[in-house]
C-alpha cells in the first residue's frame, strides 16, 4: 500500500486505506489545472486501457449515477439508462459536479462522494489486475485492483462505451 504526506490525503484515499485496498499513487503536473483523461494516463505511465475516468449521470427520475469507463472511450448513454433502469441519462452540467459530489472537474473519484452513488464500471476493467482512477484531486491518480474498487463502491460491471 503507498502511502502519501497528510496533506496529499483525499477521501478517497482515506476510504481505501480504511477499507485495507492496496492501492498505488500516480501523480501528474496539475499546475495548469483540468487535463484530459488520454493525458493523464500518458503523463503517469498508465495504459489509456487501464486509466479509467468517473462520469456523473442523472436520471430521467432525477437520480445520480456514476459510470466509470476507460478515458479513451465515450460513454454510450442508451447503454447507461438501460442498466440503471431509466428512461434516460445525461451528464451532470460541469458547474454542479463539485455540488454533487464533493469534487471538483478532473478530479472525480468513484470513491469518497459526498453520497455513494449507483455506480457502474465498464466490463473491460476486469480485463486488468490494477486500473487507474482519480484519487480525488487533479495530478493524483490511484492504481487499484477493479474488483476491489466495485466491491468499495457497490458497482457492477457492465458494456458502457460506443
Amino acid at each position: 500500500m503507498s502511502k502519501k504526506n497528510k496533506e496529499n490525503k483525499t477521501n478517497a484515499i482515506r476510504i481505501a486505506e480504511a477499507h485495507g485496498i492496496d492501492y498505488e499513487i500516480r501523480t501528474y503536473d496539475a499546475s495548469r489545472g483540468f487535463v484530459s483523461g488520454v493525458d493523464a494516463a500518458h503523463e503517469t505511465g498508465i495504459e489509456e486501457a487501464r486509466c479509467f475516468k468517473t462520469l456523473v449521470l442523472v436520471g430521467h427520475s432525477r437520480e445520480n449515477y456514476v459510470c466509470v469507463i476507460p478515458v479513451a472511450r465515450e460513454l454510450d448513454l442508451k447503454k447507461a439508462a438501460a442498466h440503471f433502469g431509466e428512461k434516460n441519462v445525461e451528464m451532470i452540467h460541469a458547474k454542479d459536479i463539485t455540488r454533487t459530489t464533493g469534487y471538483i472537474k478532473g478530479g472525480c473519484s468513484p470513491i469518497g462522494m459526498k453520497k455513494q452513488f449507483v455506480t457502474a464500471i465498464d466490463s473491460t476493467a476486469k480485463d486488468f489486475a490494477t486500473v487507474g482512477i482519480s484519487g480525488g484531486k487533479v495530478g493524483l491518480q490511484m492504481e487499484l485492483d477493479p474488483e476491489k474498487l466495485a466491491e468499495l463502491v457497490g458497482a457492477g460491471f457492465c458494456d458502457l462505451t460506443k
